[in-house]
C-alpha cells in the first residue's frame, strides 16, 4: 500500500499547478492594455512553475492512480480553480448554466474515480 503522502501530494501539487496555469492563461485578460507580446512572455514565465509542479504531481501520482484518474482529477481541479479565479480575480459572475455544466463534468469525473 502506498504511503499517505503519495496519495495526497499529487492533488496538492496539481492544485498549486492549476493556480499558476490559470494565471498564465487568463491573468492577462485583466490587463488588456499590455501589449500582446509582453502578455505572451509573461504567461510563459508563469507557466514554467506550473510545469515544475505538474510533472512531479503526475510522476508521484502514477504510482497510486491511473493516468485517466490523474487527468480527470486535474480537469476537475482546473474547473474549481478557474471558477474561483474568474469570480474573485476577474470579477465575473458565475452563471447557473456554467455551474450546471461543471456539475455534469464532475459527475463524469466520478465515473473514472469511483467505478473502476
Amino acid at each position: 500500500m502506498p504511503p499517505l503522502w503519495a496519495k495526497i501530494a499529487p492533488w496538492a501539487l496539481l492544485i498549486c499547478s492549476n493556480v499558476f496555469m490559470t494565471f498564465a492563461w487568463y491573468g492577462h485578460l485583466k490587463h488588456r492594455a499590455i501589449a500582446l507580446p509582453l502578455a505572451i512572455l509573461t504567461s510563459w514565465m508563469i507557466a514554467l512553475p506550473e510545469y515544475m509542479l505538474a510533472v512531479p504531481a503526475n510522476r508521484i501520482g502514477a504510482g497510486v492512480y491511473s493516468t485517466a484518474q490523474l487527468k480527470t482529477g486535474q480537469e476537475a481541479i482546473t474547473l474549481i480553480v478557474f471558477t474561483l479565479f474568474s469570480y474573485f480575480y476577474l470579477g465575473e459572475a458565475i452563471r447557473w448554466t456554467t455551474a450546471l455544466g461543471f456539475l455534469l463534468i464532475f459527475a463524469g469525473a466520478s465515473l473514472v474515480f469511483f467505478f473502476k
